[in-house]
């Protein structure tokens, strides 16, 4: 009775995730396309994170749609334009280049440039705000004197203990 119980301990997992497993193409080939294909796909749930990896209802849904597309003869662009008209250009990774996407593109290099100008001018600024000082002649002194008696204590370092 005992190692019926635990034999049923065993198996208890594997039927408690029987249901949860993911539903995947017959045709090995057509997952592996619908896999690729998905990986050009940003789920719109989870941040930056790739519809074939992601594990949101969303994703599944998104990788479903691709499957019955690929069943019905559908190409690859096809279905990523499909996808596009759906939920926008958002969804790409890679949007293109146009009017709409423009700004995305151009802004990294516009904000770097506007920071390079801003420091151009903020260092000179400081180079004309540089105030050079003129020491008085009591001063000079008094700085010579100080230093004059900081080197001979640097070149006799043990003067006190050799008197």
């Amino acid at each position: 009775m005992r190692y019926l119980l635990i034999a049923l301990m065993c198996l208890l997992p594997s039927f408690a995730f029987a249901g949860e497993a993911k539903d995947i193409a017959d045709d090995p080939v057509m997952e592996k396309r619908m896999i690729l294909l998905a990986e050009k796909v940003r789920c719109l749930v989870c941040q930056s994170e790739a519809v074939s990896t992601s594990h949101s209802d969303w994703s599944n849904d998104v990788r479903e749609i691709m499957r019955e597309k690929m069943k019905a003869g559908a190409s690859d662009q096809e279905i990523l334009d499909l996808l596009v008209e759906r939920f926008g250009k958002s969804v790409l990774f890679d949007p293109p280049v146009d009017k709409e996407t423009a700004p995305l593109w151009i802004a990294p290099f516009a904000l770097m440039l506007l920071g390079a100008v801003a420091l151009f001018f903020k260092l000179r600024k400081r180079q004309t705000e540089v105030v050079s000082a003129e020491l008085s002649s009591a001063d000079a002194q008094r700085a010579s004197a100080l230093l004059g008696d900081a080197d001979e204590r640097v070149q006799s370092p043990n003067k006190d203990s050799q008197a």
